[in-house]
């Protein structure tokens, strides 16, 4: 039996991280089902630059002062996902560990009180390293056909050093996460159990 694809929300800790290790997923999402990105606000450019990129990955965004366990408590219950994507737990960098850290803190009772969400994915990370070394992702998704909105999107967060430095190491990664599965573009996540359970999925 094959299942629709249903509502996703990606947690992320800044305004370019939806783009950077999700972007081309989510826009593919958004073909069959709603998706949110959560992010936390940051100054008036950034929000912005967020707001932009959301439009073209054709996805809504809500931006937070605080993404604690409490926030996204309530993202859950309002949006009652199938699928929520975060930051690896080891992440190298800090604001990506605590967001991730900020998920599994509300997930159980969350969990508990909607059924939602039913799948969770961590992300990938820079350069696919992360504090234990190369980042276990065996969930890869093809994003060929998104991929230029994914750039398009990443490319509105002027502020930040897309040209010099985020644009590339995404343009490599996406690069050899397709080679793994014989595609041109892909991004990869490792799914964690929620309350002991790893569902079967044929999709994200």
């Amino acid at each position: 039996m094959v299942t629709v694809p249903g509502p996703v929300i990606a947690v992320m800790a800044h305004p370019d991280d939806l783009e950077l290790w999700a972007g081309g997923t989510l826009a593919l999402h958004t073909q069959h089902a709603p998706v949110t990105g959560a992010v936390r606000s940051h100054d008036p450019q950034r929000d912005a630059e967020a707001r932009a990129g959301a439009r073209i990955l054709g996805i809504d965004i809500e931006l937070h002062p605080c993404l604690d366990a409490a926030t996204i408590a309530d993202l859950i219950h309002r949006h009652r996902p199938d699928v929520l994507l975060t930051h690896p737990l080891d992440d190298v960098h800090p604001d990506h560990r605590a967001t991730a850290e900020a998920v599994l803190t509300a997930l159980p009772d969350a969990h508990i009180a909607t059924g939602t969400p039913r799948r969770l994915y961590t992300c990938d990370t820079y350069n696919s390293l992360t504090l234990n070394g190369p980042l276990h992702a065996p969930v890869i998704i093809d994003i060929t056909t998104t991929y230029e909105q994914k750039t398009a999107a990443l490319a509105q967060h002027r502020s930040q050093p897309i040209t010099e430095h985020f644009g590339p190491m995404a343009d490599n990664l996406s690069a050899l996460w397709g080679a793994r599965i014989g595609t041109t573009r892909a991004e990869a996540f490792r799914p964690l159990s929620i309350l002991g359970r790893l569902p079967a999925t044929a999709h994200l």
